[in-house]
């Protein structure tokens, strides 16, 4: 821990522990038979760690672990060489990514540094291997990057081995000279038994190593570079110092070769005698069997792509190269996270400031992440548009990494809504974003994914064996599903019946303009100027719509069979849905459009001011003034909110508020764009506005995917139900569509990379590079497969 964070005390006379960190009493989805036996073995080694460039880990909480790290060309402002390791959202790479990858057991990524394409393959292989979870093999090859290929740069890579658990790895009697044999490492673990990890290569290599008691992977380059330092210093060569820590449990090779070359490292497991049968296993996983092998997944990949996405041939390669890298880069994104959440301590636990917290149980978390380099964790609400896409390549996963994120649940039925797991996941998050907020909530997109799984069923796209396995999932899952809910129902709720506003708001903030509602997914969103308890989201009133015709859903599906109930789900649908009800509240006449409600002026301002701190200085600072007096009314912003009983589909396809809400989406004046729809509208007068000195405008203008898919969704929807408004739904429809992916597509032909957000009036990507979370949505704009209300 750093800083004045510190974990709340108990004193053992009042030893009970608080509700807050006390799991929810149901059995846990992931112990589910469906999750256990081949299914788990299958899936125990990965490419689980998407915070680095390239690295392995087992689904256990200490596992063995690898990476890769190698050299760039220039220097830090120490003089030092730069080492690429974790995942950085700058223009050091050109571009990086998964360019295929399955989800189990064979990926392959492009990381494009200056001239030189460093390509990652990563395979699997149960063939001959008595060691859980089999054998794997990384090739590793440096390619020149339009240079005559006789011009040969030389590389430095490092390739690292480390034991989470502190055991003893053995170092290879000739690491320094490879003639001989191939072996790099060796130990043995409870889990795969034996193992062997050897390096294979027809290239000129020369290899070094320095190995470390402690296995502290967060500043496992600092500490190389350090060595390399030292050695260049003494002897004027970049190489590692061929020292080890008595004990090593972790151990770095350097491996020098030069563009042009292929690196082969297999690790087999399971090992009992005969070393006649570990280098027949090492044989088949390096060289040229390897090379089948790898030709054989990558064939294989096209193949599942084209089933699972059906694409039109009339695509062209460039647009088919995106689709392929959006659920390549989701599905090498996933990760496995270990670790105990931080939440803040309820006042009850006489918590002296922010920086005091309780510590979640010990849990793990499987989970697709947003982005690599910026957001390399759990999210939420993110993690429900990721499982949109996942189910159609395999809805085994999907379902697996749902029952992990239910599993977080504790006994009232909040779930953390963003996960930081671990020493990896908490190098990567600002120390503020940390701590967890227990009356915060986020938006319940996984019933989003379980309610479209609900209709795959309906639409006969699961055979039986697959039907049965997703109904005994949401058995499970129902008393879980039902306390998330009630969370939700009670926590959350408004004054008035069936309204429902996001808590966590600032009330008393002077540097906000408009107080943030992080809890909402949309950040920076303008809402009421003033937070009170009077306010209304549209939103979330939706979002509860979705999760009671969800649940509702499940009932009917699964039927009663006893189980309690907390809520009569089909009359709060029916509340919900009510189209009256839902104007009376939210709908403003005269911009013909869905608002909040709330206690709210539109004349605040942040103004410079002369303030004068504890030690006496005075400063200027940027301030909040209002100067206008804050009254309850409908909260004007027209934007993503706007849109959502349009999204969810409350409005009658008759009804003439339909065709004002296509009106408005198509207005070029408010959200329209030719690279599609804007955050805010244009008319709003915090369009494009900084919320504080610092914080720029975030969900005030930029164009976001995950928003832009649920309105096409519902475009798509309003043009083929009976209608008045349908052919102009359908003339919005595809010119929205078209729009979305050529300028995906045209980003990434220029960079590279899939990003966070497109600017509103150039339509360059923004924020996160590799933001293959919920802009990887594109792959199902272009297949045209959305979501069933």
């Amino acid at each position: 821990m750093t800083g004045a964070s510190h974990k709340i005390k108990i004193a053992p006379d009042e030893f009970q522990i608080p509700r807050v960190i006390t799991p929810f009493p149901a059995p846990k989805l992931s112990h589910l038979p469906m999750f256990q036996g081949d299914h788990k073995e299958s899936l125990y080694w990965g490419t689980y760690r998407p915070q680095v460039y390239f690295g392995v880990r087992a689904r256990t909480p200490q596992s063995l672990v690898a990476g890769l790290m190698w050299l760039g060309d220039e220097k830090d402002d120490g003089k030092q060489h730069v080492m690429r390791h974790f995942c950085e959202n700058s223009q050091d790479l050109k571009s990086f990514g998964w360019r295929e990858h399955n989800g189990i057991d064979f990926g392959r990524q492009e990381l494009l540094d200056q001239d030189m394409i460093l390509e990652t393959s990563f395979l699997k292989s149960k063939e001959g291997s008595l060691g859980y979870g089999g054998d794997w093999s990384v090739r590793i090859n440096l390619i020149n990057k339009g240079l005559n290929d006789e011009v040969k740069r030389t590389v430095h890579l490092f390739f690292y081995l480390a034991d989470e658990g502190g055991n003893v790895l053995k170092l290879g009697k000739n690491v320094l000279d490879l003639k001989e044999s191939s072996l790099l490492a060796s130990g043995s673990r409870a889990d795969v038994g034996k193992w062997q990890m050897h390096l294979k290569s027809e290239a000129h290599v020369e290899t070094h190593y320095c190995g470390f008691k402690t296995p502290d992977i967060v500043n496992l380059s600092d500490a190389v570079k350090k060595n390399l330092a030292v050695q260049e210093n003494k002897s004027g060569r970049l190489q590692l110092s061929d020292t080890s820590e008595d004990s090593s449990s972790i151990y770095v090779f350097q491996i020098s070769t030069t563009t042009q070359s292929t690196i082969d490292i297999a690790f087999v497991s399971g090992i009992r005698g005969e070393s006649f049968d570990v280098e027949q296993r090492i044989m088949s996983l390096t060289g040229s069997p390897l090379s089948s092998l790898l030709e054989e997944k990558h064939i294989a990949f096209d193949a599942k792509f084209k089933e699972c996405f059906h694409l039109s041939e009339k695509l062209d390669s460039e647009t088919l190269m995106v689709g392929k890298a959006a659920i390549g880069n989701m599905l090498g994104g996933i990760g496995y996270f270990y670790g105990q959440s931080k939440i803040q301590a309820p006042t009850s636990t006489q918590a002296k400031s922010e920086d005091e917290f309780l510590l979640y149980w010990p849990a793990e978390l499987y989970t697709a992440v947003p982005s690599r380099p910026v957001f390399p964790r759990g999210f939420l609400w993110d993690e429900g548009f990721h499982q949109l896409l996942v189910w159609r390549w395999d809805f085994r996963i999907t379902l697996e990494i749902l029952g992990n994120w239910l599993d977080l649940m504790n006994i009232d039925g909040w779930i953390p809504r963003e996960q930081i797991l671990g020493d990896e996941a908490l190098s990567k998050i600002p120390k503020q974003y940390v701590v967890q907020i227990p009356s915060n909530g986020n938006p319940p997109t996984l019933l989003l994914v379980i309610r479209d799984l609900i209709n795959g069923i309906r639409a006969e796209k699961f055979n039986k064996e697959e039907r049965d396995e997703i109904l005994s999932f949401l058995d499970l899952a129902f008393v879980r599903l039902d306390a998330w809910f009630q969370w939700f129902n009670t926590s959350q709720k408004g004054k008035e019946m069936g309204s429902y506003y996001w808590h966590g708001r600032d009330s008393l903030t002077n540097r906000e303009l408009n107080p943030q509602s992080l809890s909402s997914g949309f950040d920076d969103y303008p809402r009421a100027s003033h937070p009170t308890e009077d306010e209304r989201h549209v939103d979330l009133r939706c979002w509860m719509y979705l999760a009671a015709d969800c649940m509702n859903s499940i009932i009917e599906f699964l039927g009663e069979k006893g189980r309690p109930v907390t809520v009569d789900y089909s009359s709060t649908v029916k509340m919900l849905s009510d189209f009256n009800l839902l104007n009376q509240m939210h709908y403003d006449h005269d911009l013909g459009a869905y608002l909040d409600f709330g206690n709210h002026t539109e004349d605040v301002r942040l103004v410079w001011k002369e303030v004068t701190g504890e030690d006496g200085r005075v400063s200027r600072e940027l301030v909040r003034e209002t100067f206008g007096k804050p009254e309850l009314r409908l909260v004007p912003h027209i934007g993503y909110v706007s849109f959502f009983p349009f999204m969810f589909r409350i409005i009658p396809p008759t009804s003439s508020i339909l065709e004002k809400h296509l009106d408005l989406i198509s207005n070029r004046s408010i959200v329209w764009s030719d690279y599609g729809l804007l955050s805010l509208g244009k008319t709003s007068s915090l369009y494009m506005k900084y919320n504080t000195e610092h914080e720029a405008p975030y969900w005030r203008g930029a164009i976001w995917m995950n928003m832009n898919y649920m309105i096409l969704s519902s475009l798509h929807h309003y043009s083929i139900v009976d209608g008045p408004y349908m052919d102009k739904a359908r003339t919005i429809y595809e010119e929205l569509r078209s729009n979305l992916i050529r300028n995906v597509v045209r980003n990434y032909d220029e960079t590279g990379y899939i990003w966070e957000h497109y600017d509103q009036t150039k339509g360059t990507g923004e924020g996160g590079r590799v933001f293959t979370g919920w802009s990887a949505l594109i792959l199902l704009i272009m297949s045209e497969e959305y979501p069933l209300f």
